[in-house]
């Protein structure tokens, strides 16, 4: 057998691709390194690590509409058929942005006041608090992941970074890709007459063209004659400075083809020749020990573009954890009902998701401000201007933001607010999966369950009766099936206070005794469960807590507006306090679980979810937050509704 034609075979294209893949997998992995960038120069790059927020997005209580700043309880009884007079020192005018002067906690729009000559203003309509306010952290509350690790940034993505007070990013380096032309018949492009024979030399600029196309670097560039010898020493060179080799021509079993015998010097030759058209004579290799890719292409044009496009293409893409957009349009069902005002076409940001075999999505929050939600969406849907908005339910037509690979890959967590999600969500990032949280409460994240409109629902819900976490929540609210409770860690909940505690708030009877203002969550959190037994335990009125209907959705909301000195005290978790450098007083320590179908223990994304809440890693940079242990991470405990079978 002639030893040049000895490696040339046939192996089908996936075949091929697979064994590749797992050639480079079983070396030692090319790990592309950081590069920090200002924001400017980060558009398209792949983020290394989650990107926290530095400030709260906005940083201080924002007016949302030109008009008037008031107090709301001042402006009860306000309508159109009778407007009410506020004195000169009861309003004061304001713009869309502005900071809310001290001493007032609601805006009224311009088109709904009269001024009177005197400073006074009537006005036609009443305000509940914070109405047409933007309040500190609507948009991204400071120590918040914008951003997580391996996302490849979109301007909108790059816009929250800005908003939270992040200049320069992190992000992986592109991929650097050696490319070797051989032949002596090639010259330079830039010959003027090519003498006969001369070949001018295409296939370079083709394949570093690609190369860029695809999210790499050029790293190498070498053109050799047809010879073993001087196409080794280029390819030794490649290695020291490149992730992955091309060589262009020499694949083939011909006289002066010796790219594969090339190739087996420095390493394994995994495949050479593909059972496609052309492009059959590829050569496909993994330099040993450095993990470096080698890529041998035929030499004719079109065979070059398309093994370029079938194997380089994904390569890069693996490499750089580069995935292209798709914006094409899909169908999903909406988890809950959209409102739209008539007379507009309106485009609402939403996370969409494959869960029992249907694409949910679950809108985001709608404010213009609210740059996030965009960098969050993996979806635009449109609602149409003649229509009032969507029933839960529907089937409506959306715009993909991402692939429809990713949107498969995404995991929908509602329910509780926990700071432990973002952690878990960037670990799981590292394996393609994109763990999307919306806070909305333990009960209400155990309805959408029950409703099959989310994977998980975090929860952390007291049953005062039994003094028990989450099952019985599980039986009244869940869905009627086995429902898996997943544990992520126990965490420590208590008072937030200023540092130094200067009114020396020990207990929820010294909240009432100093009249301190409180910040609470809403009904069906978890917190706002254990608050009101811890209340009931006391014999403490709801209405004696100064506060207890201002409302927040999230512990770190809580923890930003006591740092910024708009609330002396709320419930949260100990995570949340580190994060704004507050006191703590510890209340109580309770379990948080990750609920979900008992059927989907076998899914590949919960199989490594629940593995990453059983590494060492992982228990390490949670506890670390503070008030967490992990120890338990990772168990699971089955609970059935009543008549059942587990």
């Amino acid at each position: 057998m002639n030893e040049r034609a000895m490696f040339l075979h046939d192996v089908p294209l996936d075949l091929a691709r697979e064994r590749f893949a797992g050639a480079l997998r079983a070396g030692r992995a090319r790990v592309l390194t950081a590069q920090t960038l200002a924001l400017d120069d980060a558009l398209d790059r792949v983020t290394a690590r989650s990107v926290i927020a530095r400030l709260s997005s906005p940083h201080y209580h924002a007016c949302a509409m030109d008009g008037i700043a008031v107090v709301a309880a001042r402006t009860a009884g306000a309508r159109e058929t009778a407007p009410l007079v506020l004195g000169a020192n009861e309003a004061i005018v304001v713009d869309t942005g502005d900071p809310l002067p001290d001493g007032f906690d609601a805006v009224i729009p311009i088109e709904l006041i009269e001024p009177h000559p005197d400073g006074r203003f009537a006005i036609r309509a009443a305000v509940a608090p914070f109405e047409h306010v933007r309040p500190v952290g609507e948009d991204v509350v400071a120590t918040e992941v914008v951003v997580p690790a391996l996302r490849r940034l979109a301007p909108a993505d790059l816009a929250a970074c800005a908003a939270a007070g992040i200049a320069k990013v992190d992000v992986l380096r592109r991929p650097r890709v050696a490319v070797i032309t051989t032949g002596d018949e090639l010259v330079d492009v830039t010959t003027d007459a090519p003498p006969p024979g001369a070949i001018l030399d295409s296939n370079a600029v083709l394949l570093r063209a690609c190369v860029r196309m695809y999210g790499g670097e050029v790293a190498h560039v070498a053109r050799v004659a047809d010879d073993e010898n001087a196409l080794a020493g280029a390819v030794r060179a490649a290695l020291a400075v490149s992730d992955v080799v091309v060589v262009n021509a020499g694949s083939s079993a011909g006289r002066d083809d010796y790219t594969a015998r090339v190739f087996a010097r420095f390493g394994e030759v995994v495949v050479h020749g593909v059972a496609i058209r052309p492009g059959h004579p590829l050569a496909l290799a993994v330099a040993r020990p450095s993990g470096v890719a080698l890529l041998g292409i035929p030499g004719y044009p079109v065979s070059a573009a398309i093994c370029a496009d079938l194997f380089l293409r994904p390569l890069l893409e693996r490499l750089g954890r580069f995935d292209a957009p798709d914006t094409r349009e899909i169908e999903v069902e909406l988890t809950r009902k959209l409102f739209s005002p008539l007379g507009e076409d309106e485009y609402v940001r939403a996370v969409a998701a494959r869960v029992g075999g249907r694409l949910v999505a679950t809108p985001l929050r709608r404010g213009a401000g609210v740059i996030t939600s965009l960098s969050r969406a993996n979806v635009m849907i449109t609602i149409p201007r003649f229509s009032e908005g969507a029933r839960g339910g529907t089937t409506v037509t959306a715009r993909a933001l991402r692939t429809l690979a990713q949107i498969e890959r995404t995991l929908l967590a509602v329910g509780s607010h926990d700071v432990a999600l973002d952690v878990l969500a960037g670990r799981l990032s590292a394996d393609k999966i994109e763990l999307v949280s919306a806070h909305v409460g333990s009960i209400a994240g155990l309805v959408a369950l029950r409703q099959r409109a989310t994977h998980i629902a975090g929860t952390h819900v007291l049953d005062p009766a039994t003094g028990t976490y989450n099952e019985v929540a599980v039986r009244r609210y869940g869905p009627r099936e086995p429902v898996a409770l997943v544990r992520l860690a126990q965490r420590e909940q208590g008072l937030l206070v200023v540092r130094g505690n200067p009114l020396g708030i020990a207990s929820l009877a010294d909240v009432v005794e100093t009249q301190a203002r409180y910040v609470n969550r809403q009904a069906d959190a978890g917190t706002r469960i254990l608050l009101d037994s811890l209340l009931a335990r006391g014999g403490i009125a709801a209405s004696s807590i100064s506060g207890y209907g201002r409302i927040e959705f999230s512990h770190l909301a809580v923890g930003q507006l006591i740092a910024n000195g708009s609330a002396d005290v709320g419930l949260a978790i100990h995570a949340a306090a580190r994060a704004f450098e507050l006191d703590f007083v510890p209340i109580a320590w309770e379990p948080y679980d990750l609920a979900l179908p008992a059927a989907l223990l076998d899914d590949p994304r919960i199989v490594r979810l629940i593995a990453v809440l059983r590494e060492s890693a992982f228990r390490v940079e949670v506890e670390a937050l503070g008030g967490y242990d992990c120890s338990r991470g990772g168990e699971v405990r089955i609970v059935a509704p009543d008549g059942v079978p587990t």
